[in-house]
């Protein structure tokens, strides 16, 4: 049981340090060039929201936060739009981002229970 519970204390410490420090560009605006650099307090992702008419939205967020029906209530005065959410360093540029999963997280706590049952 004590080496149970070290391996899950290991594992969601890993897991927060994973998120710590995370930067994301923060802007705006029509143009697509963003300079401004956000370093992320509680937040463990960064996106790009374009909206139809050419605007696009980065900043930090929470992964949790990166669903349709969350976003249309974070920004609604955006009525049509298409986001992208990313979890590395200034990942949410104006460049092709890759879409974060919580792949690894999931992963470790499965992992986690099945090693701690047996």
């Amino acid at each position: 049981m004590k080496r149970c519970l070290g391996l899950f204390l290991l594992l969601c410490f890993g897991m927060l340090h994973l998120g710590s420090g995370l930067r994301c560009y923060k802007c705006a605006d029509y143009t697509g060039q963003c300079q401004n650099v956000q370093e992320c307090t509680f937040e463990d992702s960064c996106i790009s929201l374009s909206e139809r008419g050419g605007k696009t939205i980065r900043q930090c967020i929470r992964y949790t936060d990166c669903d349709n029906s969350r976003l249309s209530q974070m920004f609604p005065s955006i009525a049509s739009f298409t986001y992208r959410c990313c979890s590395s360093n200034l990942c949410n540029s104006g460049n092709a981002v890759t879409t974060a999963t919580p792949v690894l997280a999931a992963a470790a706590s499965l992992l986690s229970v099945w090693w701690c049952g047996v």
